[in-house]
C-alpha cells in the first residue's frame, strides 16, 4: 500500500521537474536548445566547467549537438528576459540540443548530471509532442476555415439571389397602357 503513495508522489515530483526544465528551452535556429548556463544548473556543476568539458570532448558534440550563440541571437535572448547588457557572462552562450544534453551529461560523469539528464530528456519530449499537437490543431484549424470559406461563398450567392428576387418584389410595377373602352378600329 505504501509503495503505491510513494510512486505516485515520485511521479509528481518527476512531473514538476520536468515542466520546470521545459521552461528553460528555447528555440534558436529553428532548434530545441538549453543554454550551458542553464544546463549547468541542472547538472551541478559551474558553467566554465560544463564548457571546459565540451572543449575537451570537441569530437562528441558535433554542430547539431550543440554550438555557439551569435551575437544577434544572444541579443535576443537578453531582450526577451530582460537581463542587463552588462551583467552575467560576458561570453556568447552554448546551445545544446537534447543529445548535446545528454552527452554533456556523458562526459560531466556525475550522478546528479546522469540522475537529471533523465528529466531533460523527457522535458524535450514533452515539448515535441506539445509541438506535435500544436501542429495537429493548426492543420485542422486550416481545413475549418477552408469549409468555412465555401460554405460562406455558397450562402453569400444565395443571400444575393434573394435580395434580387425581394428588390424586383418591392420594384414598382410598370404601368401598363390603358386601353380605351368600347371598339377600336385598327387603321
Amino acid at each position: 500500500m505504501k509503495d503505491r503513495g510513494i510512486n505516485k508522489k515520485h511521479e509528481a515530483q518527476a512531473l514538476v521537474v520536468t515542466a520546470q526544465i521545459a521552461r528553460q528551452i528555447l528555440v534558436i535556429r529553428g532548434q530545441k536548445v538549453i543554454l550551458d548556463a542553464d544546463l549547468a544548473v541542472l547538472y551541478g556543476v559551474q558553467t566554465r566547467r560544463l564548457n571546459e568539458q565540451v572543449r575537451r570532448n570537441a569530437e562528441r558534440f558535433p554542430e547539431d549537438f550543440v554550438f555557439q550563440t551569435s551575437p544577434t541571437e544572444f541579443a535576443s535572448l537578453k531582450s526577451q528576459f530582460a537581463t542587463s547588457s552588462w551583467g552575467g557572462t560576458r561570453k556568447l552562450p552554448l546551445a545544446f540540443t537534447e543529445h548535446g544534453a545528454i552527452m554533456a551529461a556523458m562526459v560531466l560523469n556525475s550522478p546528479r548530471a546522469t540522475e537529471v539528464s533523465v528529466y531533460v530528456v523527457r522535458a524535450f519530449v514533452q515539448l515535441r509532442d506539445a509541438l506535435l499537437t500544436h501542429k495537429e490543431l493548426a492543420k485542422r484549424l486550416d481545413e475549418l476555415e477552408s469549409r468555412l470559406e465555401r460554405k460562406l461563398a455558397t450562402h453569400d450567392q444565395a443571400i444575393t439571389g434573394i435580395l434580387e428576387a425581394i428588390r424586383q418584389l418591392m420594384a414598382p410595377p410598370e404601368p401598363m397602357k390603358k386601353r380605351r373602352i368600347g371598339f377600336v378600329q385598327s387603321d
